[in-house]
């Protein structure tokens, strides 16, 4: 509060309310944000022990080998 004045009871308990939502929310980002490094990290891994040349080829040529990879698949099913 700016004007100095003293919070009342109720104005109090609104600001800890408003602080504890912020703050589970905060969490709740956090833990998305971990669950989704783990499960790029574990997608990576998968990826590398099926295809360990993606260990050093660059992203781009990755993503454009798996597309022609998984498109001749397409082909070959229909």
């Amino acid at each position: 509060m700016a004007n100095n004045k003293p919070m009342t009871e109720e104005e109090k308990k609104l600001w800890q309310a408003q602080h504890r939502l912020e703050a589970a929310e905060a969490r709740n980002r956090q833990k998305e944000r971990k669950q989704r490094t783990r499960r790029l990290i574990q997608m990576g891994a998968i990826l590398e022990s099926v295809f360990p040349e993606a260990q050093t080829m660059e992203p781009e040529e990755v993503k454009l080998e798996l597309k022609k990879r998984f498109q001749a698949g397409e082909r070959k099913n229909a």
